[in-house]
């Protein structure tokens, strides 16, 4: 892992509180306490590599002028073991900063060595956290929502792990409850409709042709035997053969879709083990439930919420929200996860403070709880939105989809966007084998860069470590561009996992893409001084090494030819 960048920013952090403190030593700035201060990239190269604002933050304290303080400060700034080659001062009393040829080559030989761990950190301390996404109602096919679900939630799960987080991907099956009511009431009706003539679908049932495919298939199994018995019996019967065949489905189609689950928890498991009902009973117990009309309530606005919650209704029957907050308890208490992450859809914006409130009843701390609300995908084409709709069963399925567009192209495009924004997926865009395609255009990058090292080994060059001196030959705008880029993997990772965003990644490995095109377009690789060449082929495989650690991670091929 690389941990270059972040002891550059460190040092130069604490070589500018040594100078404040010798600055103050000396009579040059009055005694007080050392103001809080940044170190930070400024947007314009021409600021320098860093920047800080130590001077205008010490104006209070030191009663100066910034730019007097600012010219303190360096007067006694010792920046000679360090990885900068001079700093000055600009504007308001900006103190900029500018690494040496040193800093770049170190680098590049810190991509090479880091190989393919290079971006990864232990940011994350190795705490425990649970990724749980998708967990579609299993019945039915997935669409092309849980397409985006999917991919945002497996490939954070990555961003995760690269950061040093010990995580776990979980899929949460929904087989209790209203959906799974549904479910039978649908296949019920076209199991009967088989033999009777008198019997209708309900409009809120399922009408796909996955349920018409049910009921004919188990009639082939079990004939007219469930035709005259209690209608209980009929649906649990159409029920116990259906589902294990739609979830076996859905884990076949993700993993078709590169997703791997560590677990597959049953929310019928929480009602077979007394974790329903423990819940019920230790809201009771905290005082924050009452009875009214024959339901049992909590009192959610006790804790924020803007109304109260019905727990079991007057039927005596559990609302969804009971196993799920015996769900978030199980994976958080129980399971002892520091971290529970949920991947969820737009229309659960209400949910999310209603469980917070119910962990929080709980004493639990409800901030481990976190959500990452996804807003829904329209797919295009030829410039017109596809219409969906599941319940007349028109819907695109996540198989339709990677039918339809490359499997890369479906993973990498999800994640073009942050998960709260609205995405726009164009069918023509994904399936081009051109520039405009952004995950072909990072994809090509790559392969170009296989292309160059096979041809220098085909024309007798054998590629080696350059020196430091040859390293240092890497000046020009365009490398010095690429390698300032490479450096920030690691940082980038890490704000993807704070801020629960793999579309930063996407970004990065796009810009990358844009800068190594940039610099090949401008610099050529074969020169006839061997320095420069071998320098410039160890650039060219640091880029390649870091495009394919990018893709392995979001679970996205790195082709050697295009």
């Amino acid at each position: 892992m690389s941990k270059l960048v972040f002891q550059t920013e460190e040092i130069l952090k604490n070589k500018i509180t040594d100078a404040v403190k010798a600055a103050m030593e000396c009579g040059d700035l009055p005694q007080g306490e050392i103001p809080q201060f940044i170190v930070e990239k400024p947007a314009n190269k021409a600021n320098g590599d860093y920047s800080s604002n130590i001077a205008m933050a010490g104006a209070r304290v030191f009663h100066k002028a910034p730019k007097i303080i600012a010219q303190c400060i360096v007067d006694h700034l010792d920046l000679s073991d360090t990885l900068f080659e001079r700093c000055e001062i600009a504007g308001a009393g900006f103190i900029n900063f500018f690494l040496s040829s040193a800093y770049y080559r170190e680098i590049l030989k810190d991509v090479i060595a880091c190989g393919d761990d290079y971006g990864k950190s232990d940011y994350g301390k190795s705490k425990k956290v649970i990724v749980e996404f998708v967990s579609a109602n299993p019945t039915g096919p997935m669409h092309i929502g849980n397409a985006r679900g999917g991919a945002i939630g497996d490939c954070l799960a990555s961003v995760l792990e690269w950061a040093g987080y010990d995580v776990s991907r979980e899929f949460y099956v929904n087989d209790a409850g209203n959906q799974i009511e549904k479910f039978a009431t649908s296949l019920e009706v076209r199991y009967l409709e088989q033999f009777c003539d008198d019997v209708q679908m309900p409009e809120d049932a399922y009408h796909g042709q996955d349920i018409i495919d049910h009921a004919k298939n188990f009639t082939e199994k079990y004939g007219d035997k469930y035709v005259n018995v209690p209608s209980d019996e009929r649906r649990k019967a159409l029920v116990d053969y259906a589902l294990p065949i739609n979830i076996a489905g859905l884990e076949s189609d993700l993993g078709r879709y590169r997703i791997t689950y560590d677990n597959w928890f049953r929310e019928s498991t929480l009602h077979n083990d007394g974790s329903v009902d423990r819940v019920i009973a230790a809201l009771k117990e905290k005082g924050v439930t009452y009875e009214q009309d024959g339901a049992l309530w909590f009192k959610a606005s006790e804790f924020g919420n803007d109304k109260d919650i019905v727990l079991i209704r007057a039927n005596g029957l559990p609302t969804y929200i009971v196993p799920d907050i015996a769900y978030h308890y199980n994976k958080l208490v129980v399971r002892g996860y520091d971290k529970a992450v949920d991947v969820l859809g737009a229309d659960h914006h209400g949910y999310v403070p209603r469980m917070k409130a119910a962990l929080t009843a709980l004493g639990l701390d409800a901030d481990r709880l976190d959500a990452v609300i996804m807003q829904m995908v329209r797919l295009v084409r030829d410039g017109e939105t596809i219409k969906l709709s599941k319940r007349s069963g028109k819907a695109i399925t996540l198989n339709t989809l990677i039918d339809e567009i490359p499997l890369d192209a479906a993973r990498f495009f999800f994640n073009l966007r942050e998960p709260n924004s609205h995405f726009d997926f164009d069918l023509e865009l994904a399936a081009k084998q051109s520039s405009e395609n952004p995950v072909y255009y990072v994809q090509y990058a790559h392969a170009r860069i296989c292309s160059i090292i096979k041809k220098a080994e085909s024309e007798g060059v054998k590629m080696r470590t350059p020196t430091d001196a040859e390293l240092e030959m890497l000046t020009s705008n365009e490398e010095r561009d690429l390698i300032r880029h490479l450096s920030s993997l690691t940082g980038e990772i890490i704000a993807a996992a704070d801020a629960y965003d793999p579309a930063k990644i996407t970004h990065y490995v796009i810009e990358l893409a844009t800068l190594f095109h940039k610099f090949y377009n401008a610099q050529r690789v074969m020169v006839e001084d061997e320095g420069l060449m071998q320098a410039r082929l160890y650039l060219c495989k640091a880029v390649k090494d870091t495009i394919k650690n990018i893709l392995n991670m979001l679970k996205i091929t790195a082709p050697q030819v295009m």
